[in-house]
C-alpha cells in the first residue's frame, strides 16, 4: 500500500504545486473594441479564444469593453494582455502605454481595409456631395479615422445637416435602414455584408492599415512570441481555422506580421482631429 500512497501523494503535489495553481488562475485576458454590441462581439471572438486556449495550452478569456476608450484604457493599464483594436485605438494605446502590435488582420488576402460611406439602396443620394444637409451616422466618438475619411471625401462635418455617434456598426446599419439617418460610415466587411440587403456604397476610403491584435507594453516577450505564432498559424485553407477566422469577420483571411511604421499614415490622417 505504501507505494500506491506515495504515488498518490506525488500526483496530488504536482496537481496543486504553486506553478500549476498559478497557471490555472491566471488566464490570458483578451480585450476588444466594441465594433458591435457585447453579445455579438462575444459570439465573434469566442471561437478565437477557444483556439488560442488550445494552441497555447493556457486559458484565454474575453474581457470586452463597452467602447473604444475603454478598450484602450484596459490594455494601457495592463488589465488585458492582448486586444483587438482599430488602427486609431492601437496608436492611442501605443502612445499612452507603449502597447505593441502582435499581428494585423488580412482582408481577402490583403493587408489593408477601407471605410465606406453608405446609404439605403433606395436613397436618392448618389455622391458624397449629396450628403450636404443630410443626417449622418458615425460610430464611436473616439474613432477619429471615420471623421477623417468623411472630410477627406470632400464633406466637412459642418456641412452635414446633423451627425451623431452611435457606437457600433450594427447601430449605424439599423439607423440608416430605418430612416433615422440618411447615411453612415461602415468598415468594409460590414458594408459588403449589407450591400445586397438594403445598403448601397457611395464612397470607399483609400487603403488603410487594418484592425490588429495589440499586446500590453509589458507583456513577457516569450508569451508575446507564443501568442504571435498562434495567430500566424491560423490558415484559412484549414476548415477548422477558417471557421475561427470567419466568426471574427467573414471578410478576413488570416493574420500577418506588421509594424508601427505601417500605421504612420493613420497618424497623419487623424492629426487635425485630435
Amino acid at each position: 500500500m505504501k507505494p500506491i500512497f506515495s504515488v498518490r501523494v506525488l500526483l496530488l503535489s504536482c496537481l496543486f504545486s504553486p506553478w500549476s495553481v498559478l497557471h490555472a488562475v491566471t488566464p490570458i485576458q483578451f480585450g476588444s473594441v466594441a465594433m458591435d454590441i457585447p453579445a455579438v462581439m462575444h459570439k465573434r471572438l469566442t471561437p478565437l479564444t477557444k483556439y488560442l486556449s488550445e494552441e497555447l495550452g493556457q486559458p484565454v478569456v474575453l474581457k470586452l469593453s463597452p467602447d473604444m476608450a475603454g478598450a484602450i484604457s484596459e490594455v494601457v493599464a495592463g488589465n488585458v494582455d492582448i486586444t483587438y483594436l482599430t488602427p486609431v485605438a492601437y496608436l492611442q494605446a501605443h502612445d499612452q502605454g507603449h502597447a505593441r502590435l502582435v499581428v494585423k488582420t488580412m482582408t481577402n488576402g490583403m493587408g489593408f481595409f477601407k471605410l465606406m460611406i453608405v446609404v439605403r439602396s433606395d436613397s436618392p443620394i448618389k455622391t458624397v456631395a449629396d450628403l450636404a444637409g443630410k443626417r449622418f451616422a458615425l460610430g464611436d466618438s473616439a474613432a477619429l479615422l471615420q471623421r477623417a475619411v468623411v472630410v477627406g471625401a470632400g464633406m466637412p462635418l459642418e456641412k452635414l445637416g446633423a451627425y451623431d455617434f452611435l457606437g457600433h456598426y450594427d447601430n449605424i446599419v439599423r439607423s440608416v435602414l430605418h430612416h433615422d439617418f440618411d447615411a453612415g460610415i461602415l468598415k468594409d466587411t460590414t458594408a459588403f455584408k449589407w450591400q445586397d440587403n438594403g445598403i448601397r456604397i457611395i464612397h470607399s476610403s483609400p487603403d488603410l492599415p487594418p484592425y490588429n491584435i495589440t499586446a500590453r507594453g509589458n507583456l513577457d516577450p516569450k508569451v508575446f512570441k507564443r501568442i504571435q505564432a498562434a495567430f500566424l498559424k491560423l490558415d484559412v485553407k484549414n476548415s477548422q481555422h477558417k471557421a475561427v477566422i470567419d466568426a471574427l469577420s467573414p471578410g478576413y483571411s488570416g493574420f500577418a506580421k506588421t509594424s508601427d511604421k505601417e500605421y504612420e499614415v493613420v497618424r497623419t490622417l487623424i492629426k487635425p482631429f485630435k
